[in-house]
């Protein structure tokens, strides 16, 4: 019987970053690093990552309370200006599990742990070593005195950004390594040979070592996938940009078309010229800009 390989994204759900900070020492060095505190008993760390979460089967990368603190972590590839909204979402699952033991309904103050929110941004896009993201920037209409907020604070981890934290906690500084080769390799060769290549380097340079070494074959999966979705997604967004900005012209045809009072014959022969359009493609566009504007 041959051997049959699936697409990796079947198999590998997780990514890289929650995979290496799953172990509860490596979460509690990176918790000491972003706050300054000097917690050394792994114990003291209770996961309250969320599964399959609120909607379409949404999860959150990291959670976790210490000493009545809760903090939410997530990796991103993009900026994404509403994930304050998202935590919102995860720290509403998380504070009812937390409180369906508790009276909510009585004349006794709850208890809940204090809160935080971070995001680790590893894109190829240039961002700041430190971004801030506030719910109420998406409350529409504005005001200036919200009476719900919510700031989510973006750190920038890629190569050569935040070094006294990538100082403070050597595996987040590793992982920003590891990640960096991949591309500069993936320029130069094919995906999986820019994987392979990093991992080697990487185990013989001592940077992630004993994980790699102990979990190469799914690390190797994981960071193919990691790398194609990001740039697929990257490729998505630019065809979306050029769709929007070719379906402006159309537009803008139309519309000039009009202002001369060309006939629909005509507009239909002008858009067929200029977009190289079949004839029913052209009358489409057409009907379409009318409908929306009558």
């Amino acid at each position: 019987m041959n051997n049959v390989s699936l697409p990796v994204n079947r198999i590998y759900k997780d990514r890289l970053y929650k995979m290496i900070f799953n172990d509860k020492s490596e979460l509690l060095k990176l918790y000491n690093a972003i706050n300054g505190t000097h917690y050394d008993d792994p114990a003291m760390l209770t996961i309250t990552t969320l599964d399959n979460a609120i909607y379409m089967t949404m999860e959150n990368d990291l959670s976790f309370i210490i000493d009545m603190r809760l903090a939410l972590y997530e990796q991103q590839s993009t900026v994404n200006p509403n994930l304050p909204l998202r935590f919102l979402m995860y720290i509403t699952d998380i504070y009812s599990a937390y409180t369906k033991d508790m009276n909510i309904y009585g004349s006794k103050k709850v208890q809940i742990p204090l809160p935080s929110f971070v995001i680790f941004y590893n894109g190829v896009k240039s961002q700041p070593d430190r971004t801030e993201f506030l719910l109420s920037e998406l409350f529409h209409p504005t005001t200036d005195q919200p009476a719900l907020e919510l700031k989510a604070v973006m750190l920038n981890i890629n190569k050569g950004h935040n070094q006294e934290l990538m100082n403070a906690c050597h595996t987040l500084r590793d992982y920003s390594e590891y990640v960096a080769r991949i591309r500069t390799y993936s320029a130069e060769m094919p995906l999986t040979d820019a994987v392979e290549k990093a991992i080697t380097e990487c185990i013989h340079e001592n940077i992630l070592r004993d994980f790699l070494l102990k979990n190469r074959a799914e690390a190797k999966a994981m960071s193919i996938y990691e790398y194609d979705e990001e740039k697929t997604l990257r490729m998505f967004r630019e065809e979306g940009y050029e769709d929007g900005e070719r379906n402006g012209k159309i537009q803008a045809t139309i519309e000039m078309c009009l202002e001369f009072n060309l006939s629909s014959d005509a507009i239909v022969q002008k858009l067929m010229t200029k977009f190289q359009f079949s004839e029913n493609q052209a009358q489409e566009y057409l009907d379409n800009y009318i409908a929306q504007n009558s």
